[in-house]
């Protein structure tokens, strides 16, 4: 298996697991802001000895990739507070979706970051992407699934923003599995206690199994799942892992139905089509064989592919 197969099965592998959070969100039965504030906590001492491992082998983390991974725990914390708010308002599976919108986030800031050119595709599927989102928002749909859908929708884009900024901090690091995490961890931990009052508080003693249930999100998702794309990230276009990590709205939505009983009307299943669809269309780039005698003419970076509190 080549080096950049290898990579994607990982980011793969990484997004199938953190799949499962929103689910083990809705599980747990605590707050929005007491399920992201453990979700850090517990992940913080098995990532701090991860990270001593690392570093023992690789050196320290240059000065540069703490910042940015300081920054990327700011913005992640508040990616876990609105999400987990949005799981509230409008289910695990939906709103595992609408945080993925990010794949544009992503696209086209990378474009601007890193010379990634996006595609005239993804151009295009732009506006339709969000014609699913508005399907998803319940607003011509008398029969939508969620406490309050739109609610969920206004949650869900915030919860992209913040993701986009998260992965392209974490783009922008030292190629570092564990250390930029372990870093980000702990400042989200910080950063979401601090702002769990403006996010209708944080439990700080949730009971049993609500207990259980956290531990498994912060060693699953947040440990093992995180790490694996944190591998990935800076092995490969931004874009690309964009689109790989659309496994996770994806997979999180069958789950929700089987685990949780969700059930999004058929109007909200629409739009999640609409918008995995969208993103897999705008993800496409075409390419052209080299007529007989004509030399490839090397292109410009461009967006390989379209990239889910």
């Amino acid at each position: 298996m080549s080096a950049h197969r290898r990579i994607v099965l990982i980011a793969i592998v990484g997004a199938l697991i953190i799949s499962t959070s929103a689910p083990l969100v809705r599980l747990s039965g605590v707050s929005p802001a007491t399920s992201a504030l453990f979700r850090c906590a517990y992940a913080v001492p098995p990532m701090i000895v991860l990270a001593w491992l690392e570093r023992r082998r690789l050196g320290p983390l240059p000065w540069k990739g703490v910042v940015l991974a300081w920054l990327a725990g700011v913005v992640f914390a508040l990616d876990l507070l609105f999400w987990h708010h949005a799981i509230d308002y409008v289910g695990a599976g939906l709103a595992t979706v609408l945080g993925n919108l990010q794949v544009f986030l992503v696209a086209f800031a990378a474009w601007a970051l890193f010379g990634e050119r996006p595609s005239s595709r993804l151009m295009v599927a732009t506006p339709i992407v969000f014609a699913g989102v508005v399907l998803i928002s319940g607003v011509f749909d008398s029969a939508a699934y969620g406490r309050d859908p739109i609610m969920g929708v206004l949650a869900g884009v915030a919860t992209s923003i913040s993701y986009a900024a998260f992965l392209l901090l974490m783009k922008a690091g030292p190629a570092r599995a564990v250390g930029p995490l372990a870093h980000a961890t702990v400042v989200a931990t910080v950063a979401i206690a601090l702002l769990s009052p403006l996010f209708g508080g944080a439990d700080l003693m949730p009971s049993w199994p609500a207990h259980g249930w956290l531990l498994l999100l912060a060693l699953g998702p947040q440990v093992l799942g995180w790490s694996l794309i944190t591998f990935s990230l800076p092995r490969q276009p931004a874009a690309l892992t964009a689109l790989l990590l659309l496994v996770q709205p994806m997979t999180t939505v069958a789950l929700s139905a089987v685990a949780l009983g969700e059930r999004p009307s058929a109007l909200q299943l629409a739009g999640c089509a609409v918008i995995v669809l969208g993103v897999l269309y705008g993800s496409r780039t075409r390419t052209r064989s080299p007529r007989p005698g004509e030399t490839r003419r090397k292109e410009p970076r461009e967006q390989q592919v379209p990239k889910a509190g």
